[in-house]
């Protein structure tokens, strides 16, 4: 069924993610307010901490999804989108808009409505602690406008979209019966993570890079250790030149199309290094390590295309287009 042997890895943290939220919600008491001093907290803040880290994992599966579906078959596909739904907090379908077509189409220009030059302050933490509450507002209008014009111009997706919102709304409100405040502990807090740092890892991977360039338009933390837990999400240049290639397959493609060729100083070899230069100290630098404060940011501009002319980029529902080219391919080599 799965179209890449290694999503058995996904399949298996998006199924971790669920055990462990159940784990939590069974180990706290009742009564979080009242019962605080009940809590078992050597065994709920690892718990927690985990809910956490898999539900962001979530999010990144999530992204990978989008670009490249991991069953062979549509209709799982459609199923897993839900699954994935729940994991991060909101509908997988709605990150084709801002994240399918507005980053990676116009990346860093004001049609992207994840550029990180909306952020200009002089201390760079603060840049990347609060990008994720700049950029809501313009990710949220282009969801509402691309989903009013998908209602008629592409129904298959709009009905995906729908089913999703639904379920994680249904699901959601009856937690919330069954018990708010766990709910907003283990339930929307983790996916309030989830999401700001799926979109702030924009201002990781392009901050400072040069968009207009073949190969110096996206940063790289190609150590192995941050890869393996993020499913290669750290080979970013590679993933915008081939955006439906495989996440199992972005190393070898890196090393051969990318890495020749990229600046140095954009193959990091440490996350928690670049994180340190770059957000702690806070050295905002280019590309090539000049310091480095962007320009004052103008308005989004109007981007959102015809969806029948990017359907490779709509998720489970280009997955019959996705066959048939690689199938095309196939048989071209053949």
């Amino acid at each position: 069924m799965l179209r890449y042997r290694a999503d058995l890895r996904t399949i298996f943290f998006v199924a971790a993610y669920f055990a462990l939220t159940a784990a939590l919600w069974l180990v706290l008491p009742g009564d979080l307010l009242s019962d605080h001093g009940a809590i078992r907290w050597e065994l709920a803040i690892p718990l927690f901490i985990a809910v956490c880290v898999t539900s962001f994992m979530g999010a990144v599966s999530t992204h990978n999804a989008v670009h490249s579906p991991i069953f062979k078959k549509r209709g799982l596909n459609k199923l897993w989108q839900v699954i994935l739904t729940l994991t991060y907090g909101h509908p997988v379908s709605s990150y084709v808009p801002g994240h399918n077509l507005s980053h990676h189409k116009h990346t860093q220009s004001r049609r992207d409505v994840m550029r990180t030059t909306k952020l200009r302050f002089r201390y760079n933490l603060l840049n990347v602690l609060f990008f994720f509450l700049r950029c809501v507002p313009s990710i949220m209008r282009a969801d509402t406008a691309y989903s009013k014009q998908m209602r008629t111009r592409h129904p298959k997706w709009f009905r995906q979209l729908v089913m999703e919102g639904a379920a994680l709304w249904i699901i959601t409100g009856a937690l919330l019966l069954l018990d708010w405040q766990k709910t907003i502990a283990l339930w929307i807090i983790p996916h309030l993570y989830a999401q700001w740092g799926i979109v702030t890892m924009n201002v990781l991977q392009h901050d400072g890079c040069d968009a207009e360039s073949e190969y110096n338009h996206s940063r790289n933390f190609v150590g192995k250790f941050v890869n393996w837990w993020t499913f290669n999400n750290g080979y970013h240049t590679i993933h915008h030149e081939m955006p439906g290639l495989h996440w199992s397959l972005t190393p070898q493609a890196h090393a051969e199309k990318i890495a020749p060729h990229i600046h140095p100083n954009l193959d990091q070899k440490s996350l928690l290094a670049y994180i340190w230069r770059a957000f702690i100290i806070g050295k905002r630098e280019t590309w090539d390590g000049r310091p480095y404060m962007p320009p004052v940011d103008g308005p989004d501009e109007e981007w959102i295309p015809d969806p029948r002319s990017t359907p490779n980029d709509l998720g489970a529902e280009g997955i019959e287009e996705l066959n048939a080219a690689v199938a095309h391919r196939a048989s071209a080599a053949s």
